[in-house]
C-alpha cells in the first residue's frame, strides 16, 4: 500500500517542529508562543488518529500522554515523538500484517476493476462492486475489533456494522457519515436505481472507498 500521501503529510509537521526547536531557548519549548505549539500538536493528532485509527498504538499512547497532562502545548516533544515513529513504520512498511497485506492487495483489484467498469460507462456495476468491497472490508474490521457480525446466526447488516464501528471508536463519527453515504449508493445501483446517481458520484464513491481503507487496514 502506498502510504507516501501519509509520510509527506507528517514530514511537514516534523519540518516545522524542527524549525520551532531552532528558534526556542529551552528544550520544551516553552519559552515560544503557546499558539503556536498547540495548534502544532492538535494537527499531528488529528493526522495520527486519520493515519491509523483512534484504537492504534499510536493513538492510545497520544491519549495516555494527554490524561497525564491534558495542556497540549505542554506535550509537543512527546506527541511529535510519536509523529515520528509513525513516520518511520510507515516508510519501513511496518504498519500491516501479512492477513492485512493480502486483503489490502485483494481490495485493490476489486477497485480497480470498479474505476476500470466506470470509466469505461458501466457505472451501475461498478457501483456494487465498489460499494461489495467496502461492505466486505467494514465486516473485516469488525472482527479485527472484536465486534459481532452475526446475531442469532444471522448477518449483521453493513450499516448496523458502521455504526457498531464507530461507536467503538475505530473510525470517528464522520466516516461514518461517509460511508453511510456510500452504502446507500450502493444499495441504490444494486436495487436498480441507476438514474439516481452519475458517473462522477460512482467516482467519488470509488475514491471514497479507496481512501478510507488506506486510513482503516483491516
Amino acid at each position: 500500500m502506498d502510504y507516501s500521501n501519509f509520510i509527506k503529510q507528517l514530514d511537514a509537521y516534523l519540518a516545522s517542529y524542527k524549525t520551532m526547536q531552532s528558534s526556542a531557548k529551552y528544550h520544551d519549548l516553552s519559552d515560544l508562543p503557546k499558539v503556536d505549539r498547540q495548534g502544532l500538536v492538535t494537527r499531528s493528532i488529528v493526522a495520527v488518529h486519520r493515519i491509523t485509527g483512534l484504537n492504534s498504538t499510536y493513538s492510545l499512547e497520544i491519549e495516555r500522554i494527554i490524561k497525564e497532562l491534558p495542556a497540549l502545548h505542554r506535550q509537543t516533544s512527546s506527541v511529535m515523538g510519536i509523529v515520528q515513529a509513525l513516520r518511520d513504520d510507515l516508510k519501513d512498511g511496518y504498519l500491516q500484517n501479512l492477513q492485512e497485506i493480502v486483503h489490502a492487495e485483494v481490495f485493490s483489484d476489486f477497485i480497480e476493476m470498479a474505476q476500470h467498469l466506470n470509466e469505461s460507462g458501466y457505472k451501475d456495476p461498478a457501483a456494487v462492486l465498489a460499494g461489495s468491497a467496502l461492505e466486505v472490508h467494514l465486516k473485516k474490521l469488525s472482527v479485527k475489533n472484536g465486534i459481532s457480525i452475526e446475531v442469532a446466526g444471522k448477518p449483521v447488516k453493513a450499516d448496523k456494522m458502521n455504526a457498531d464501528l464507530a461507536k467503538a471508536n475505530v473510525y470517528t463519527v464522520l466516516d461514518q457519515k461517509s460511508i453511510t453515504a456510500f452504502l446507500d449508493l450502493r444499495n441504490k445501483a444494486a436495487h436498480g436505481k441507476y438514474a439516481e446517481y452519475n458517473k462522477d458520484q460512482v467516482g467519488n464513491l470509488i475514491s471514497g472507498v479507496t481512501e478510507f481503507m488506506k486510513r482503516n487496514s483491516a
